[in-house]
């Protein structure tokens, strides 16, 4: 379909530790002027985890003395599908069909605004909104989360570590590796990351906070982030 675009709304910018009010009201302001400029576009919202999702992982591998990797990730799972609750009530009558949890069956899109959360274990969110993103023949997926841009390494471990302004997918695969490890924090999920290569998709990182330059990144101007894509 045409107009629509695929946002990847990571849970650290909808709950860092709680939910962030100010920041999800900011958020909707946003969506809703982008939206009423043209009747016909739409927006697809795959939201993340973010500190429920930490906390209640971590709870349960302090208390199970086996703690199953399946487990927890059915854990961040439904944290994910409660910020997604949240998103879609605040947008009401513009997000009209049922938050999707199987992003393979998303049903109709009768809406301005469809909200997906996560589906199953070894699957993350970005690889919903890659999912997603075929399925209504979308060639970009914006990765809004709480960093501005990709780098090179670990910025908190290698002081030579760079942002990047653009990054191929192979480029990408070498730094988060290939294999998916609930609550790991990454600038996309390595299986996600795969998928995204293989339909030669486009992804976006850009700080999710930062409403002026997410307006500039709707619109096609010039803005602050990473493009990842094919060479």
């Amino acid at each position: 379909m045409d107009n629509i675009k695929v946002i990847s709304l990571g849970g650290s910018i909808i709950a860092p530790d709680k939910v962030d009010t100010d920041f999800i009201k900011k958020f909707h302001n946003e969506i809703t002027r982008y939206l009423d400029k043209d009747p016909n576009r739409k927006l697809i919202f795959v939201t993340g985890g973010g500190g429920p999702a930490r906390q209640y992982q971590r709870a349960y591998r302090e208390i199970s003395a086996d703690a199953d990797s399946d487990l927890q990730d059915w854990i961040g799972i439904m944290a994910t599908r409660l910020n997604a609750q949240l998103i879609k009530g605040i947008f009401g009558k513009l997000c009209e069909n049922p938050v999707v949890t199987d992003p393979t069956k998303p049903g109709s899109f009768d809406g301005r605004i469809m909200v997906a959360a996560g589906w199953k274990p070894g699957w993350s969110t970005d690889f919903d909104a890659v999912v997603l993103a075929e399925c209504f023949g979308g060639d970009t997926v914006i990765n809004l989360s709480n960093v501005s841009k990709v780098y090179s390494a670990d910025p908190n471990t290698d002081p030579d570590a760079v942002a990047l302004d653009r990054m191929s997918w192979d480029e990408l695969k070498a730094l988060v590796g290939d294999k998916w490890v609930p609550g790991k924090n990454v600038p996309f999920d390595p299986v996600a990351t795969a998928k995204a290569a293989e339909l030669k998709l486009t992804v976006i990182t850009a700080a999710g906070r930062d409403i002026d330059n997410l307006s500039k990144l709707l619109e096609g101007a010039e803005f602050t982030g990473t493009i990842i894509g094919p060479e």
